[in-house]
């Protein structure tokens, strides 16, 4: 009964939180794309239901495994979960992040050829938002709570601002990069150009020559 409380109350915050949702099938497996700034935690809620809402299904083999990948394409966490829950990682360099999660889900544990809906939601920050935190309304801890998150949201800002110059700087670089090659490149053409021009203008006068007509 607890389980399906908590259940309950983890997909009321998630709808009120706006998090996104998507379906997943049997063994099926979806990536996502986040940039994140390097030394940044990471929280992220999900909850599984069926595609038509009926979170009526209690196989204990139903879950979600979770791999967060680096922008080097290594694993940075892999865990199994059950039905809904929170996870956490820190990533270690600024970049693409992939998050992909994977249906644990068999026919045995759903219906033959049945949808799962997921709902997902990814926030950043050492304080992000948590459900419990409504417990405490209208309380010093509230506050308390709440001064944080917005020092860490600005922390997170800060990070996020660093991470665009630094991707700017690498757009920069190749840009500049690019730009020589071209030139060079239009150098080149040029330069053959000429040649060909002069070796054809050089051959004519041979041949003009070579029958007299100059």
């Amino acid at each position: 009964m607890n389980l399906r409380i908590i259940g309950l109350w983890m997909l009321c915050y998630l709808a009120l939180t706006a998090a996104m949702y998507f379906d997943l099938g049997e063994q099926e497996e979806k990536c996502l794309i986040e940039d994140i700034p390097g030394d940044m935690l990471v929280t992220g809620y999900f909850l599984m239901e069926h595609w038509d809402g009926k979170n009526n299904f209690n196989s204990p083999h139903l879950g979600l495994t979770i791999t967060v990948r680096d922008p080097n394409h290594d694993i940075i966490m892999k865990k199994r979960y059950g039905k809904f829950g929170k996870f956490t990682f820190t990533s270690h360099a600024s970049g693409t992040h992939w998050l992909c999660m994977q249906s644990n889900s068999t026919k045995f544990s759903v219906f033959a050829d049945a949808r799962l809906r997921i709902h997902f939601d990814v926030q950043m920050g050492e304080h992000s938002i948590d459900p419990s935190a409504e417990r405490h309304k209208h309380t010093v801890q509230n506050i308390e709570y709440s001064l944080e998150h917005l020092r860490d949201q600005i922390i997170y800002i800060t990070r996020q601002q660093d991470f665009q110059r630094e991707r700017e700087e690498t757009f920069r670089q190749i840009s500049e990069e690019t730009n020589g090659k071209v030139l060079w490149w239009a150098v080149v053409q040029t330069s053959i150009l000429l040649s060909v021009g002069f070796w054809q203008i050089k051959r004519l006068k041979d041949f003009l020559i070579a029958k007299k007509l100059v």
